[in-house]
């Protein structure tokens, strides 16, 4: 959805606003006129594109480049914030979708400044300065989820998308699909800038924060999503996400 097409949804202003969404609410595809810092700070938010799928708690926004063509989901009850920015205010010098860490001063932040859009004041003017100063420093970091373009590569990331706990390795995964492991391992590599092993942890990653958002008991959250203990899937959440799975989601300090 990243490139411009003739059947593509008409271009939308990039708004500036704050939104309550209820679980399993789709904001359908659309594209911006500008550049568009997308957070839940209540709940975990995910933006699809062609590229891919990028996912945030409320530790991560996501920073979408104007003209991309994307489509937002909510999982669990999640307040939204949008920042409408223009195409030359890019304060993170990138024109591709990111996962940014938001720490407790850019929380406060993109909250106060999407709580009164319409406002124009002096105040307001000097809270976004601030606000693009933060993003400037922010570090990029996220559960990305690449898409696969190769047909055969889609052929054996589909088997692991519709049962993420599959346990199948890569050669087996391959024999399914009629694919050697050689070409496989070459296409996530090429395709997806990441390793087989890379890629289906960060898509059960990517699936374990909206089973946690809906309330799952973390136990269940790690069976379903592939890990063989409760234990192994606690320490890689915590490594990815710098929080553990029973932890609500909390800005870094």
């Amino acid at each position: 959805m990243s490139e411009t097409r003739q059947d593509e949804p008409a271009v939308e202003p990039a708004v500036t606003l704050s939104r309550q969404l209820a679980g399993g609410a789709l904001i359908d595809a659309h594209r911006h006129d500008g550049n568009q810092i997308v957070y839940a700070s209540q709940g975990v938010l995910s933006v699809a594109t062609d590229a891919g799928t990028w996912i945030a708690p409320a530790s991560r926004a996501i920073w979408v480049p104007a003209g991309t063509t994307h489509e937002h989901r909510a999982y669990g009850r999640t307040v939204l914030h949008t920042v409408g920015l223009p195409v030359r205010a890019n304060p993170l010098r990138t024109r591709r979708p990111a996962v940014l860490v938001v720490g407790p001063l850019l929380r406060e932040l993109i909250i106060a400044y999407t709580r009164d859009p319409e406002e124009e004041t002096p105040a307001r003017s000097r809270l976004r300065s601030v606000m693009l100063d933060q993003l400037r420093t922010t570090p990029q970091q996220g559960i990305h989820l690449p898409a696969a373009r190769d047909a055969r590569l889609a052929a054996v990331c589909d088997l692991l998308l519709s049962e993420p706990a599959d346990q199948r390795s890569l050669a087996q995964l391959g024999a399914a699909a009629g694919v050697s492991q050689r070409t496989l391992t070459r296409l996530f590599a090429q395709e997806m800038g990441m390793t087989f092993p890379q890629w289906r942890t960060q898509l059960r990653l990517h699936l374990a924060l909206r089973l946690l958002a809906e309330g799952l008991p973390v136990t269940t959250v790690g069976h379903r999503c592939g890990w063989s203990t409760t234990s192994a899937f606690i320490d890689i959440f915590h490594r990815a996400l710098g929080h553990t799975p029973g932890q609500s989601p909390r800005t870094p300090g």
